[in-house]
């Protein structure tokens, strides 16, 4: 699957999908540990955690720290791709 394809399917291709395209977007403004997205979204902690690793799986975010707190951030593959991901984005929104 070539990166645009595992992008689209990921973020808008699979049930979640939308969801985990808003939670990149938060990550691209500022990285953050899952709590404080729990917070600032008004999201259950158990469905940010749930979105989180299915982006690590599918290598679109990376973990900064691995200790309690960890922040995520999108990964390099990713910011590389941006613009393929603010269309996904746009499009699920």
């Amino acid at each position: 699957m070539t990166e645009s394809g595992k992008l689209w399917y990921v973020l808008s291709g699979s049930r979640g999908g939308a969801r985990r395209a808003s939670l990149l977007a938060e990550l691209a403004e500022e990285p953050r540990n899952p709590n404080q997205l729990a917070t600032d979204l008004g999201i259950d902690y158990s469905t940010v955690r749930h979105h989180l690793d299915v982006l690590v799986k599918h290598e679109l975010i990376e973990i900064e720290t691995e200790e309690y707190g960890s922040r995520y951030a999108p990964s390099a593959e990713t910011e590389r791709n941006w613009e393929e991901v603010e269309r996904i984005i746009r499009t699920v929104s």
